[in-house]
């Protein structure tokens, strides 16, 4: 169980992939305007990731070292086609609205890493739930990014839920007292709202650490000044 739990928590907080290695900012930064556009991208990326490193890890040992990125880009590329194809059949109307985005899954770096620096040396298991702790901690970003947008944008969250969970998600949508700023919506707000959460991941481990050093009776940990 420990191990399990390692895993994730790489993904999800010590190696997020948005929020530690900044892959993939592209549509992180492009469809988060509203929680059901960050849901939809963050869940297709998490099917993504799980079935290609269970993919790559299964055919590890017979991998060429040649071909071998050719050929994770093939699976890749295979795996988003088809969810593509499902989501234009199925989710036509969150389609339409994310775009190209879906079909750029397949230049997501975050993907391609987790195939070469942890699917092709592990075993099927762990390479799961790598990509599993990964995915969650990329969908966990890109829907945390996408209601601070909705709000600040906006004044609603949740608004569009249907289009993804149907007609049992028509009382979901919360409206604030408020009509939001545009500029939330527009680039710079992602900009700034990415910004917010790196702030607050950082503020996060700091507090973390000065907890840990008062319970082990070590001096308080000082804050950084100015230069």
């Amino acid at each position: 169980m420990s191990e399990i739990k390692a895993l994730l928590a790489r993904g999800l907080w010590n190696e997020n992939p948005a929020l530690v290695q900044l892959l993939g900012l592209c549509p992180l930064l492009a469809v988060t305007t509203t929680v059901v556009n960050g849901l939809t991208l963050g869940l297709a990326t998490s099917v993504v990731l799980i079935a290609t490193n269970t993919l790559v890890s299964l055919m590890r040992k017979a991998l060429v070292p040649v071909v071998r990125i050719p050929l994770f880009v093939l699976i890749i590329a295979s795996l988003v086609t088809s969810i593509d194809l499902l989501m234009n059949a199925l989710l036509f109307d969150l389609h339409e609205l994310l775009g190209l985005f879906i079909p750029l899954i397949i230049t997501n770096c975050a993907v391609l890493a987790q195939a070469e620096t942890i699917a092709s040396r592990e075993p099927a298991w762990r390479a799961a739930l790598a990509g599993l702790g990964a995915g969650l901690g990329t969908c966990a970003v890109l829907v945390a990014l996408g209601a601070l947008r909705e709000i600040a944008g906006s004044g609603t969250l949740f608004a569009g839920m249907t289009m993804l969970f149907g007609e049992r998600a028509e009382g979901w949508t919360i409206t604030l007292p408020f009509d939001g700023m545009l500029v939330a919506i527009l680039p710079p707000g992602a900009f700034f709202g990415l910004a917010v959460l790196l702030a607050l991941r950082s503020w996060s481990i700091d507090r973390h650490a000065r907890c840990a050093a008062r319970r082990a009776g070590e001096a308080p940990i000082p804050d950084a000044g100015p230069a």
